[in-house]
């Protein structure tokens, strides 16, 4: 897997809630973002009332796009995407905000609300590669529902059931009638394929209230599902809680809290209609979209995974990153793992030197904190933990394995992992993390023991803290250490 470089380049987002400059550098298939700034000018509230955004609104969101195209200008970016969607494209007063923001020194491009669906389904399948279902992408000013399979998005629709226009005394049930009204034939069969993929802050906020409200000890919220009966327990949860609860007890922000009620109520009508087993919460939307669709097709074919990781592992690792080497040196003491595992251990692989730069004391915690915490897509909470019990191990963690996170993965499952990152620590310390070392030695099982084989000329690589990490190894499989020089 070959390096993947690009940037900067940025995007200037333009909804109905809020104006957001991102900047994005590093891997081209999983960007990193490089600043991210949102100023909330709600340029889409009286939509729904007057058809026309406020004047204040408009005055606040060209200040921010002056400062935005000021700071693009610092930044050197390559790039720099300037879109539009709902407020500007439906507002009687469209016009005269795009003409402000131009002598702004901007360009929006005001994409119609198919593009825009287009666009967050793109996100999607960019995160969540074999996503299969309707991704819903909630805004202020709109609803974007577009099928998604076998990495493909179908045609997508834009409703006006954003959380400024259908406001916080929206009615499920009339939601409900409406989306009856305006889905195609379409996308009511792909919602019966399960599952309802959450795009816009609105829907994230509502799945990090769940994570909060049921006490789970992963704070992540991209990748984290809700269950159907789930849907209608936080819907009566946020019609009984003020906003002033939602931020205090959940930690959700001001304008979240704010529209807590309309979003719960879409969710719901969406349940109503399509069906779905489960929601699953996306952090990626329109504009990594955007980037992804600017990708060649044999980019947009990397795992996201494991491009991240390679990323990671290349800007951290003492000696460069070598991951893929180390994952094909401990491959023959896991014959039976499966394609699934498989792509975790080459991601703990490719993490495996991330915390050389911390405090000894204190590698392992840091490495659990990547592993599990990290900007990573295409990945749920269970594999997170599994790469951070991996990790845990391959940085000489003492002690059990964090006990709230061991809660989401069976334990054989953990012990396995414990088992890679043993094999892991056994390799870098026997070749010093460099790669040319591993190369001339090899691992394996023979009956009940792992073998060890090293040319004589290499026979002092093996020392007795070699040995000590061998047999560690060893005992962690239930068997015998044997080293052989040849």
């Amino acid at each position: 897997m070959a390096k993947r470089s690009f940037g900067p380049v940025g995007i200037i987002d333009i909804g109905s809630n809020s104006i957001r400059f991102v900047a994005y550098a590093g891997s081209e298939r999983v960007p990193s973002t490089l600043f991210n700034e949102k100023v909330s000018a709600g340029l889409g509230r009286e939509l729904a009332s007057t058809g026309r955004l406020p004047d204040k609104a408009m005055d606040q969101a060209i200040e921010a796009l002056a400062r935005f195209r000021l700071l693009a200008r610092e930044m050197k970016l390559k790039r720099l995407d300037v879109v539009a969607t709902a407020a500007a494209r439906d507002a009687d007063n469209g016009d005269e905000f795009l003409a402000r923001a131009r002598k702004a020194g901007v360009e929006p491009k005001v994409i119609s609300g198919e593009e825009e669906a287009r666009l967050a389904a793109l996100g999607v399948i960019s995160a969540i590669p074999h996503a299969k279902g309707v991704v819903a992408d909630l805004g202020g000013g709109s609803l974007e529902l577009t099928p998604v399979a076998n990495g493909e998005a179908g045609p997508g629709i834009s409703l006006p059931l954003g959380v400024l226009r259908v406001g916080p005394d929206a009615s499920a049930k009339q939601i409900a009638a409406t989306l009856r009204k305006a889905i195609p034939p379409a996308i009511l069969a792909a919602g019966s394929e399960r599952t309802l993929y959450l795009v816009g802050g609105s829907f994230r906020a509502f799945a990090q209230l769940d994570q909060q409200e049921a006490g789970s000890p992963l704070h992540v919220v991209h990748g984290h599902a809700i269950e159907a009966d789930r849907v209608r327990e936080l819907r009566d949860l946020i019609r009984k809680a003020p906003p002033e609860q939602l931020k205090g007890r959940f930690g959700l922000s001001t304008t979240r809290a704010q529209t807590a009620r309309p979003a719960a109520a879409v969710l719901d009508a969406l349940f109503r209609v399509l069906e779905p087993a489960r929601a699953v919460a996306s952090a990626y939307g329109l504009r990594e979209g955007l980037l992804y669709d600017h990708l060649p097709e044999d980019r947009r074919a990397e795992d996201p995974l494991l491009a991240a990781a390679l990323e990671a592992g290349e800007k951290l690792g003492r000696f460069g990153d070598h991951g893929a080497e180390l994952d094909q040196w401990i491959a023959p003491l896991f014959p039976d793992d499966d394609d699934a595992a498989r792509r975790l251990r080459l991601a703990a692989c490719l993490l495996a030197d991330v915390a050389w730069e911390a405090h000894p004391d204190f590698r392992a915690l840091w490495a659990v904190d990547m592993g599990v915490h990290g900007n990573w897509v295409g990945i749920d909470a269970e594999g997170r933990t599994i790469i951070g019990r991996t990790l845990w191990s391959a940085f000489g963690g003492n002690g059990p394995f964090n006990e709230s996170l061991a809660q989401l993965v069976e334990q054989r499952v953990l012990d396995h992992a414990g088992q890679w990152g043993a094999a892991i620590r056994l390799a870098q310390r026997l070749s010093g993390g460099t790669e040319k070392l591993l190369e001339r030695c090899r691992i394996g099982l023979e009956e009940n023991e792992v073998v060890l084989r090293l040319a004589r000329k290499d026979g002092r690589l093996y020392s007795d803290i070699v040995a000590r990490r061998h047999r560690q190894l060893a005992n962690l499989m239930g068997l015998t250490a044997r080293v052989e020089l040849i």
